[in-house]
């Protein structure tokens, strides 16, 4: 029996917004700060804090946000649904993915690497939840995971930066 090896986050294929493939290797040397974000969740204000982070922080960091609708069913909208509710709300500038399922049967694989430590090395987790955190540092290496609660701009995170 083969052993499982640990994969590149770079090597996961995903799409942005509208479909259309984005590179995660073109954020190599930048942390990564990976969310699942919807639009009509109690943790939608963190939207703002996410933007202020990404400003603040554009040197060393790269927000991405993956829409999903799997809790409570917050984020039933399209892909231009999506992108005006964050733009108007929140003045969005950093890249949002494809809507995708970050837990179940259909887990993207970009969230199935993010929770397996077979695939991260690193640690085993569930998303419990919208805007649950992950962040990568600049090769491509799981540091950790934050719940909803954790605040963007929570030193938790900032301390890496």
């Amino acid at each position: 029996m083969m052993k499982t090896e640990k994969q590149s986050i770079y090597d996961i294929e995903i799409n942005d917004l509208y479909g259309n493939p984005m590179s995660l290797v073109a954020y190599k040397g930048k942390k990564i700060l990976f969310v699942n974000v919807a639009s009509k969740c109690g943790f939608t204000k963190q939207y703002k804090e996410l933007q202020e982070l990404s400003d603040t922080y554009k040197d060393q960091l790269v927000i991405i946000g993956s829409p999903c609708n799997q809790f409570g069913k917050q984020e039933p909208g399209d892909a231009s649904q999506i992108q005006e509710f964050c733009a108007i709300n929140f003045g969005v500038t950093f890249p949002l993915t494809e809507k995708l399922e970050v837990k179940g049967k259909n887990q993207h694989p970009l969230y199935t690497w993010l929770t397996s430590k077979k695939l991260n090395g690193k640690k085993r987790s569930s998303v419990k939840w919208n805007f649950q955190k992950y962040i990568v540092d600049e090769n491509g290496e799981l540091l950790n995971y934050y719940y909803s609660l954790t605040k963007p701009m929570s030193s938790k995170i900032t301390k890496y930066l």
